[in-house]
């Protein structure tokens, strides 16, 4: 892979940690858990979109945009993180915020992101309905700013594009540099999924390195038919922007969907036992949206018996913890 010829800024801080989870390890009796701190990328407290916008805004200053827009859900962790790096560049952040959890009452609407969205600089331009086409409402909104003489520049919700996987690409490098200095053998990686930057990232770069270390994304949202589809397209057109030849084969690409519960943004009982339980047993703060999502999926597998004991399983932590404050109503009683 030649990933020094792709423009990128600097944004997070990289390395990110990679740490044995001893103390979950120990109580689940299963594989020894390793954690990779992505909630630690420094940028207006972090997350796994840092890696992906480091591409994605050295394009938008290539392009010379002077306007970023994206969009996500009301508590959305991309859109912080967006609005931080764009502060950071000296680029104007418009977001469009989609109201797909009405659950949680004010706190949900006013606090955590949404209040650092504000701090951070950000525009919030728009409160859509569940369901609308964000994808084209940032579109149109594009084209606005373009009469009024803006060149903006449009990233998907998540990051998740072939430019932003490009990011997970160098997290898959970084990881194995770090198990080669350790010594470990990384059996399985394991995340939450959702929007498919993360873990089509994660899939190319494996891929292209010829390492094959099996990647299980935990479903936040779609149905697992359709969360592979997604992944293993947006992993096929990764692999094509690096120039890597052949085929992804579908097995590379493994989702579960069976612990989305309710739907998106609404944390399941083992959600919170997850959050609660990597808090008050490691001192680390998930979020209740995806890794703490994820985090309940890995550890049901573990009580399964879905990994051997001598195996070692790294969980990325794709952060989110600011988002906690929007559900004060739910983990009060955790």
């Amino acid at each position: 892979m030649h990933l020094a010829r792709f423009p990128r800024v600097s944004l997070g801080h990289f390395p990110t940690p990679l740490e044995p989870l001893e103390n979950i390890s120990r109580l689940l009796g299963g594989p020894k858990i390793w954690i990779k701190r992505d909630d630690a990328t420094g940028l207006a407290t972090g997350g796994n979109k840092t890696r992906k916008l480091e591409f994605l805004l050295a394009d938008a200053q290539a392009k010379n945009a002077d306007v970023i827009i994206t969009q996500g859900a009301t508590q959305s962790n991309h859109v912080r993180q967006t609005i931080a790096g764009a502060a950071r560049l000296g680029l104007q952040a418009k977001a469009l915020l989609e109201q797909r959890v009405t659950d949680f009452g004010e706190d949900y609407q006013r606090s955590g992101n949404v209040l650092l969205d504000k701090v951070l600089g950000g525009e919030i331009v728009a409160h859509l309905p569940a369901g609308t086409d964000m994808q084209q409402a940032m579109e149109d909104y594009a084209a606005t700013l373009r009469e009024q003489g803006h060149n903006p520049y449009v990233i998907p919700g998540g990051g998740s594009n072939p430019i932003g996987a490009l990011g997970y690409v160098a997290c898959a490098e970084e990881l194995l540099y770090q198990s080669s200095e350790r010594r470990l053998r990384i059996d399985h990686v394991v995340h939450a999924t959702g929007s498919t930057g993360t873990q089509a990232g994660l899939v190319a770069g494996f891929t292209a390195t010829n390492s094959h270390v099996p990647v299980l994304g935990i479903s936040v949202r779609a149905p697992k038919a359709k969360q592979e589809e997604n992944v293993w397209n947006l992993a096929s057109r990764t692999l094509d922007l690096l120039g890597v030849p052949g085929e992804l084969s579908r097995y590379a690409v493994v989702a579960n969907s069976d612990y989305v519960g309710d739907g998106y943004g609404l944390p399941t009982e083992g959600t919170l036992e997850a959050l609660s339980l990597l808090a008050r047993h490691e001192g680390i703060l998930l979020d209740p949206v995806y890794s703490a999502k994820g985090m309940a999926g890995l550890i049901d597998l573990i009580r399964k018996g879905h990994f051997r004991q001598d195996e070692n399983v790294v969980f990325i932590h794709t952060g989110g913890a600011a988002g906690l404050f929007g559900y004060r109503q739910v983990l009060e009683h955790v």
